[in-house]
C-alpha cells in the first residue's frame, strides 16, 4: 500500500484530474482546498501579497496505481514547469 500526496498549484488542477482519469488511476481520493506554504517554487498564501494558492490530493493505491499516479503527474510537470506539481509518496 502507497500513500501518495500531490501538492499542486490551483491552475493546474483540471489538468492533473486530467491525466489521472487519461490513466485510469486516483479515481479514489482525498481533496484539501486552500493549500498555502512556502516551497522550492516560492510561496503559495492566497492572499494580496502572494495570491496563488495550492491544492492537495492524498491517494492511497497499490504499486501499479501508484505508477500511473507517477506518469500523470509527470506529464503535468513536463507541460506547467513554472506553477509547482509536487509528489511525495510513502510505503514499503
Amino acid at each position: 500500500m502507497r500513500r501518495l500526496e500531490i501538492v499542486a498549484n490551483r491552475s493546474v488542477e483540471e489538468d492533473l484530474f486530467q491525466e489521472l482519469q487519461s490513466r485510469e488511476v486516483g479515481s479514489y481520493y482525498t481533496r484539501i482546498d486552500d493549500v498555502s506554504g512556502v516551497g522550492t517554487s516560492g510561496p503559495r498564501q492566497g492572499d494580496h501579497i502572494w495570491p496563488e494558492i495550492n491544492f492537495l490530493l492524498i491517494i492511497y493505491c497499490d504499486e501499479a496505481e501508484a505508477a500511473g499516479v507517477r506518469a500523470a503527474v509527470a506529464a503535468v510537470k513536463e507541460r506547467f514547469t513554472d506553477e509547482g506539481v509536487k509528489l511525495f509518496e510513502l510505503g514499503p
